[in-house]
């Protein structure tokens, strides 16, 4: 009888843990629309610049401008290197991974500012409220 009313509170306890975490990790974020602050570009910049040491992320970002082709018709693809976003507002386009999620943001580029497909890191998205 102990055992049976042990085992019940247990799965009580087990059952509360699951129900107030969400089973979800607060870093990853569930959300559609938000704002970005802080660096994005393409997922091989992406990768590259969260690899390299602190004291060179400065010296990686100036030296991997973003760059993309445009179209005829005023798209942005193929983009290559980094660029620095300031609250800028973005739209979830796909949840990569723990550490970084692909957005769709307006971005300056040389010839004007387009929405991009850019890959920035987790952190730096933050969910409309």
């Amino acid at each position: 009888m102990k055992y049976l009313l042990a085992l019940t509170l247990a799965t009580v306890v087990a059952t509360a843990n699951a129900q107030t975490s969400g089973g979800s990790d607060p870093s990853r974020q569930q959300c559609s629309m938000g704002y970005v602050t802080g660096v994005g570009g393409s997922a091989q910049s992406i990768r590259e610049y969260l690899a390299t040491p602190d004291r060179d992320k400065y010296r990686y970002l100036a030296d991997n401008p973003i760059q993309c082709h445009i179209s005829d018709e005023g798209r942005a693809s193929a983009c290559t290197g980094m660029t620095s976003l300031s609250h800028e507002q973005a739209s979830v386009y796909d949840d990569m991974d723990s550490a970084t999620i692909s957005v769709v943001a307006r971005v300056e580029l040389d010839r004007g500012t387009y929405p991009v497909i850019i890959v920035v890191p987790r952190q730096d998205m933050h969910c409309k409220d």
